[in-house]
């Protein structure tokens, strides 16, 4: 039973980064999903992977899981790079793929 440590990422559909400050512990899957044979839905036994746990900080987290005797690993949340474009760099002459309209 191992837990993952993590800080969520903004998702492609969302264009505030709400919910991207917790930090959630979720259970690794200790067993493979299977196919089931009438219907072809993808089921699985492992009910730890339904759980997850936010907490404030990263801290608190780990604490839990020191607690509850969880092994656990934490991924560091990457930096943000959003990239200086200016509009007008849409209507350059030395743009990669011209721009036909």
């Amino acid at each position: 039973m191992v837990a993952r440590i993590y800080s969520p990422a903004k998702t492609a559909t969302q264009s505030g980064r709400g919910k991207t400050h917790d930090w959630v512990l979720e259970f690794e899957p200790e067993q493979a999903r299977t196919i089931e044979p009438l219907m072809g839905y993808t089921s699985s036994t492992d009910m730890k992977q339904q759980l997850r746990l936010r907490f404030e900080t990263q801290e608190e987290a780990e604490a839990y899981a020191r607690k509850n005797g969880i092994a656990y690993r934490v991924e560091q949340p990457r930096s943000r790079r959003v990239p200086k474009i200016a509009y007008s760099d849409n209507f350059r002459f030395d743009r990669f793929m011209p721009w036909t309209h």
